[in-house]
């Protein structure tokens, strides 16, 4: 049976640093064995969550539209990777929003419990710790593993993450440790 990890960009800017980064783990995570597809928030249409709760009663979330999609893929996978750029020290409108509907997947029971996860975020400056430390909580409030703290990385100029060889091997250390963990949990 073949693994399947999804790499989840929460980033507007295609082909930039997260996307990058995300891609490189989910490269590594290939080589591991892994099939892999790359999903980009940003190209899709996804309403906010209205908080109605509908979902916490059936399950499912009665807004029909681009999330549909990304629930299948959430729970097709046996791994995550959500990638965010930093967005005034915490993660981007597309990461919170593709949380915040990811609610319905935690009834009737939780079902990305026990999925691997790992964070990768990208910052100009500041912010990354923060931005971890959220995306790592989401992870735990779902019930999934977590593939250690993630990777942080500094960049600016779009592409200039490209430059910084520990944050490319960190990112492909993230890819092959998210198989691994997949592969003792089976």
């Amino acid at each position: 049976m073949k693994l399947k990890i999804l790499g989840i960009v929460c980033s507007p800017r295609k082909e930039g640093n997260t996307e990058i980064l995300v891609q490189e783990a989910l490269n590594a995570a290939k080589d591991a064995g892994a099939e892999v597809e790359l999903l980009r928030i940003s190209e899709l249409k996804i309403t906010p969550c209205d908080a109605c709760r509908t979902c916490s009663k059936n399950g499912k979330c009665w807004i029909q539209d681009d999330m549909q999609k990304v629930y299948e893929k959430l729970l097709e996978a046996d791994g995550i990777i959500i990638g965010s750029p930093v967005y005034f020290w915490t993660m981007s409108a597309y990461a919170k929003l593709l949380i915040d509907r990811t609610l319905a997947l935690r009834f009737p029971e939780m079902r990305l419990e026990n999925k691997v996860g790992g964070a990768i975020v990208v910052a100009r400056r500041r912010g990354c710790v923060a931005t971890l430390s959220a995306l790592n909580t989401f992870m735990l409030g779902q019930e999934m593993i977590t593939a250690g703290l993630g990777v942080e990385a500094y960049a600016g100029d779009k592409g200039a993450v490209r430059k910084n060889e520990e944050d490319m091997k960190n990112a492909r250390e993230l890819g092959k440790r998210i198989v691994k963990l997949i592969k003792l949990r089976q």
